[in-house]
């Protein structure tokens, strides 16, 4: 009877243990899923965030180029689609308001709202450290392939940080410069497509030269140092709630001849429980590709999660 009792004894605690060992697996499962959502929606939403805000500034760009309210010049970039444009001045400002209302010219995003941008009437844009004001009002924009949005508003100062104007890396002679550098800050509210509203700031540089085959690359760098971590782009709460900040690790590069879509570049995310680097301008397979046509292009995700094993995934992005 003793070694029956003991037998079923030592049973149950077998049962149990696996049943914990089983748990906890489950637990680790669930929790690596977890973080995999997290870290990848995450890179997604900044990768969005930063591509879709750097396409805007390209159209604002080519407003501010050839309008003469802000001083008319050579155009050298493609006039953006279903815009409309409207100038008006105080004594103090010149002001250009910006209403989008469709699809952008590649068809792959759909964009309301309206940037309004304001310059002092005594600075002209092509000087060094003229500054543009832009106050972003309910700056909707889709993405057509899967129909996920994302609303901002705020204020953000376009600084003219190398003085001249872009199509001066066009023209001979003393006008000619070799590149053309701005500076972007702000803050900025995000709504997200879950119902979340989060305060993200802005620091970047973005520098234009004129590639050999004459088309514009454009070469974006993060300015905003945080203690020892230089090169932070973007920094703020995520959609998770999470404290962040996103620093450029490898210059990002925009490529007028590839319609100035995301074609290379490496960002770290820095968050707290996983710190993930993103590579960008990827095929499927993960390896580098050039200018893909109508197809996406591919960011790997590498971090490492709480078992110390490194995870890695890789996503479509447009």
């Amino acid at each position: 009877m003793k070694v029956r009792v003991l037998t079923f004894a030592v049973l149950s605690l077998a049962l149990a243990v696996t049943s914990c060992k089983k748990d906890a697996k489950d637990d680790d499962d669930s929790n690596t899923v977890d973080l995999e959502t997290r870290v990848t929606a995450h890179a997604d939403d900044q990768s969005r965030i930063s591509n879709e805000l750097d396409a805007v500034d390209n159209d604002v760009n080519t407003y501010i180029e050839e309008t003469s309210a802000f001083g008319r010049e050579q155009n050298v970039m493609a006039p953006p689609c279903n815009t409309t444009v409207t100038f008006d001045s105080t004594q103090a400002l010149r002001r250009m308001t910006i209403t989008f209302n469709g699809n952008n010219c590649a068809n792959t995003h759909s964009r309301t709202g309206t940037i309004v941008a304001t310059i002092p009437m005594q600075q002209r844009w092509r000087d060094s450290g003229a500054v543009i004001t832009e106050t972003i009002n309910n700056l909707r924009i889709t993405r057509l392939s899967d129909n996920k949005s994302i609303s901002v508003n705020g204020t953000r100062t376009l600084t003219n940080a190398s003085g001249g104007r872009i199509p001066n890396l066009y023209l001979p002679g003393p006008g000619h410069r070799n590149s053309i550098r701005h500076r972007i800050n702000g803050n900025m509210t995000v709504a997200f497509d879950n119902n979340t509203q989060r305060q993200w700031s802005v620091a970047r540089q973005r520098e234009f030269t004129r590639a050999p085959q004459d088309s514009l690359v454009i070469t974006v760098t993060g300015t905003h140092t945080d203690g020892q971590t230089t090169g932070i782009s973007e920094w703020g709460t995520n959609r998770f709630g999470a404290a962040f900040s996103t620093q450029i690790v490898e210059p990002l590069k925009f490529n007028q001849g590839c319609g100035f879509r995301l074609g290379a570049g490496k960002v770290q995310h820095n968050v707290v429980g996983a710190n993930t680097v993103v590579t960008f301008g990827l095929n499927a397979q993960g390896n580098p590709t050039g200018c893909p046509g109508a197809n996406p292009y591919y960011f790997k995700a590498v971090w490492t999660g709480a078992n110390g094993n490194t995870q890695t995934v890789i996503r479509p992005y447009f």
